[in-house]
């Protein structure tokens, strides 16, 4: 039983790492969870600390996860059309068969969402779309810096209990 919540938890994890670039994907929550089924084991004792904490910064994390691209769109004189289209870019740019398409897919997106709010103005929607893409970058970087330590903590908590567990 053991083996199989250290399977899962490492899928998890990992799941966390895809999907703190997916926006369909709430990163972090999925490698806390990953981390929680670790304390699930017969073998490693339960660290309410360790959860207690990475679960607040999970939280901080996400709530954070909201804000920062809607700030960069708007500090760029953008609207929601750009937060959608950046989205929505995001999930056609990783499944279009285009190199970079995750980056591409974003910024395509919030240029088009930003022309369909405004299509007079082809300056404030490139500025905006620049924006929700810095937003976007800036979020999904910090998931990715918070899902990596998550691994990391995972990865040594398994180390320390690695006699008990295997």
């Amino acid at each position: 039983m053991d083996i199989l919540l250290l399977i899962l938890g490492f899928a998890c994890i990992i799941t966390g790492l895809i999907g703190s670039f997916l926006p369909v994907l709430p990163g972090p929550s999925v490698s806390w969870i990953g981390l929680a089924l670790l304390y699930f084991t017969k073998a490693v004792p339960a660290n309410y600390w360790i959860l207690g904490i990475a679960l607040l910064i999970t939280v901080v994390i996400s709530v954070l996860d909201y804000v920062i691209p809607a700030k960069g769109t708007k500090r760029f004189g953008g609207s929601s059309y750009g937060i959608w289209g950046t989205n929505i870019g995001l999930v056609i740019g990783i499944i279009a068969p285009v190199p970079f398409g995750f980056l591409i897919g974003p910024f395509l997106g919030a240029l088009i969402g930003e022309l369909i709010y405004d299509f007079k103005d082809h300056n404030r929607a490139l500025k905006a779309a620049a924006g929700s893409f810095v937003g976007f970058l800036a979020s999904s970087f910090m998931k990715f810096i918070v899902c990596m330590m998550y691994l990391g903590l995972f990865m040594w908590i398994v180390w320390d209990y690695k006699s008990e567990l295997f």
